[in-house]
């Protein structure tokens, strides 16, 4: 499985900014998809995925309803809407796989993409 981010960038309080991920090497349909964040000086922490065996969708409290994951299912390309940015969501983001043959356990990691908001 390998997966590549594009996207992060300096934006302003309150704009918005559109993280993408280009997956590839699954063999079955039952694995996740998802993006973590690591802010400086603290652990990396998960902000939103998606299964892809019934599309179902999670969101850490602090980006819900102003995040939104999403897919291409043609291009293998995975997305983050992010809207309604604020300073602490400054982190590097990571988009990560978990597949259900390792007991869904984040093992597949893509490099990191800097989001910065600046206040």
């Amino acid at each position: 499985v390998q997966l590549q981010a594009f996207g992060g960038g300096l934006v302003q309080f309150g704009g918005s900014l559109r993280l993408s991920c280009e997956f590839s090497g699954f063999t079955s349909r039952d694995y996740a998809i998802g993006w973590f964040r690591q802010a400086p000086g603290k652990e990396r922490e998960g902000v939103s995925c998606l299964s892809n065996s019934d599309g179902a969708t999670y969101y850490t409290d602090s980006v819900k309803g102003r995040f939104t994951i999403s897919r291409d299912n043609a291009a293998n390309i995975l997305y983050l809407q992010m809207n309604d940015l604020k300073p602490e969501d400054t982190a590097v983001y990571y988009c990560t796989a978990a597949l259900k043959t390792t007991d869904y356990e984040w093992g597949y990691w893509g490099q990191g993409t800097l989001v910065t908001v600046s206040s």
